[in-house]
């Protein structure tokens, strides 16, 4: 006797409830983020092409700190280095979300996001290194178009007015968290230099106390802010990237809440509530604010289409992102015979790899890892804020197009006639809005 045909499942359908509830909860922080995230970037532009453009950059390489730590740092440096790790805190704890309740806690669930994601970081890539080599530049710099800004391209959406469905938005939601997880081991394991062993033992020591602190349910800012900052300088001074702390501590601390003792939140959950904020709203925009300040002069962008590793950052971000993510999903379609949501089409799909090219903040973050020389680094920001503009511009031209069956999903999807607070879709479905139906994308 024949088997039943294998049931195909659904790519990009209906989330779960409890899942959509927490996805539009961080888009929507992210989303007002990357409105500020703008400003801020707009704001270092002008500043730094016009007269006072001196006040700017003696700001930016204003020193202070404590010396006698190691920590006497630039302003630039302190964003980068320091208020970036609280935008790296966040993501880790998004990551160990999606590792225990989201998209990526299966196998079958995560392979379509991981494969998309991990082509759009090779590609990007290989186009770089490829651009170099027949250009005679230098290949250090093939890392710097490999990332997505969620914040930005959420930005990019909100002021487009447009109602792309919530499982698009998840799904580049989730191709973001694990970019940030591939930038942040890139920058790890390639872009550490003067390795100090006691520091950094002295840095491992210290997640260990974290995790064991987790593991016997210790509760209390006052023990985990005093051990993060002691493990974030000894990151920084172990010669490694002082970030990876963040990342290593927002995947130690507990996504799931503790049933047997009635837990009301998770701590991943209450320090999530707490730093989403500063993170979107003061630390990565304060960053943008002392990194995005570059000139751009006609010689400047001149130079960005002449000179092998800016064109290599542009072509990797427009094109490399574009045809990485977008082949990548597809070929895993194909491979785990995911069926595409049929209210949706692959153009839509391949709208969503163009604004995943939006590279702004891990962009310039290891643009300034990877070229040292300002001269150089100046003319990467360039690459990168010209390539993120040119990725917003054509996939705004290819959202706006479909944005009238953007709308009409939206609408069904949100219709509330009993105005409970749950979607009408929900409760007609076998999950109930408890669960909502199962996604097996």
């Amino acid at each position: 006797m024949c088997s039943a045909p294998r049931e195909r499942s659904v790519f990009l359908g209906l989330l779960p409830w409890p899942e959509r509830v927490q996805v539009a909860r961080a888009l929507r922080a992210e989303t007002v983020g990357g409105l500020v995230l703008l400003a801020a970037a707009v704001v270092a532009l002008v500043w730094a092409n016009t007269p006072w453009s001196g006040s700017y950059e003696a700001l930016r390489d204003f020193h202070f700190g404590m010396p006698a730590l190691g920590l006497d740092l630039s302003v630039e440096h302190w964003a980068a280095d320091g208020l970036l790790t609280i935008f790296f805190l966040v993501a880790g704890i998004e990551l160990k979300r999606e590792l225990v309740a989201g998209g990526l806690r299966t196998t079958a669930t995560a392979a379509l996001p991981v494969v998309a994601a991990v082509c759009g970081m090779v590609v990007p890539a290989a186009i770089y290194l490829t651009t170099v080599t027949v250009g005679g530049g230098r290949a250090g710099g093939w890392a710097v178009p490999m990332a997505t800004d969620i914040a930005f391209a959420l930005a990019v959406l909100a002021v487009l007015s447009t109602h792309l469905p919530t499982a698009l938005r998840a799904f580049l939601l989730t191709l973001a968290v694990v970019d940030d997880l591939g930038a942040i081991l890139v920058i790890a394991v390639f872009f550490t230099s003067d390795l100090n062993p006691a520091a950094l033992a002295g840095a491992f020591a210290g997640l260990v106390v974290f995790y064991l602190l987790q593991r016997f349910r210790v509760r209390g800012w006052w023990w985990y802010v005093p051990l993060g900052v002691a493990i974030w300088g000894l990151m920084y001074n172990g010669g490694v990237h002082a970030t990876v702390a963040g990342v290593a501590m927002g995947l130690i601390l507990r996504t799931a809440r503790d049933q047997d003792t009635g837990e009301d939140a998770s701590p991943g959950e209450r320090a999530e509530h707490l730093l989403r904020p500063v993170s979107a709203g003061v630390a990565v925009p304060l960053f943008a604010l002392f990194a995005a300040g570059v000139s751009v002069s006609a010689p400047v962008l001149g130079e960005v289409f002449t000179r092998p590793e800016p064109l290599g950052v542009v072509l990797g971000l427009v094109i490399g992102k574009t045809v990485g993510i977008f082949a990548g999903t597809y070929l895993a379609a194909r491979f785990t015979r995911a069926q595409l949501n049929p209210d949706l089409a692959w153009a839509d799909v391949f709208a969503l790899a163009v604004l995943a090219g939006i590279g702004f903040t891990i962009a310039l973050l290891i643009g300034e890892v990877a070229f040292p020389d300002p001269a150089d680094v100046g003319h990467i920001k360039a690459a990168v804020l010209l390539g993120s503009l040119l990725a917003a511009g054509l996939a705004a031209l290819l959202v706006k197009r479909r944005n009238g069956i953007y709308r009409s999903l939206w609408e069904a999807e949100n219709r509330d006639e009993d105005a409970d607070g749950i979607p009408d879709v929900y409760k007609h479905s076998a999950g109930g809005p408890a669960s909502g139906p199962t996604r097996n994308d």
